[in-house]
């Protein structure tokens, strides 16, 4: 019993960092986007919380050659 209270402990631990993680990739995107295109609307901020951690780094590395914000989450 004390394994599977172990393991599932774990599991709890590896999945909040996981979201942790996410979260502050999101954050982070935002404030750039923010500072380089300037207020953002809600439909923007809404696309970033809930892309995937995939879409969140392809994002962020499109911003450096981005002219629009339209660019940053067309270009691949």
């Amino acid at each position: 019993m004390a394994g599977l209270t172990e393991r599932l402990l774990n599991e709890g631990r590896q999945e909040g960092r996981q979201e942790g993680r996410q979260e502050g990739e999101q954050n982070l995107l935002l404030r750039l986007l923010t500072r380089r295109f300037g207020p953002l609307d809600a439909a923007t901020k809404q696309r970033v919380q809930q892309a995937s951690p995939e879409e969140l780094e392809r994002w962020a590395d499109n911003i450096l050659d981005a002219r629009t914000l339209d660019e940053v989450f067309t270009r691949h």
